[in-house]
């Protein structure tokens, strides 16, 4: 499965594990549909409900004048799943990560909900590059 399709579903299944409750096995075979799962998809999902606490204790500084419990569900999860990415997957470049986490949001939340991701993520980006 190439990455920007791993990453899609991913989306897909922690999208539903927020606003669902439902178990990630649940999830990922919800958006599987009976097709194999891969690695780098199976990570990112578990990996991201795992790490979830210290996922937003890191993008909490970045929002500026919002809490998690008042972004739209689209925002979030994408936020996460990049964060996520940023914090524990070393192997994929943080720009990748950041047009792919840009793309994401605008598919499965428009426009604004791209911009809004890309505003968060490069304030995080310029803060690395800071130091």
């Amino acid at each position: 499965m190439k990455r920007r399709l791993a990453r899609e579903k991913a989306f897909q299944s922690l999208f539903q594990i927020e606003v669902s409750n439902i178990s990630i096995e649940e999830a990922m075979e919800h958006v599987l549909e009976g097709e194999p799962s891969d690695d780098f998809l199976n990570e990112i999902v578990s990996g991201t409900v795992e790490n979830k606490a210290e996922i937003e204790k890191f993008l909490t500084p970045y929002l500026e004048k919002w809490s998690f419990s008042r972004l739209a569900n689209v925002e979030r999860v994408v936020l996460q799943m990049a964060a996520y990415e940023w914090l524990y997957m070393d192997e994929v470049p943080k720009n990748v990560t950041l047009n792919e986490a840009i793309e994401t949001a605008k598919i499965f939340g428009g426009e604004e909900a791209g911009r809004f991701v890309n505003g968060v993520l490069g304030k995080i980006i310029s803060d690395i590059r800071k130091k």
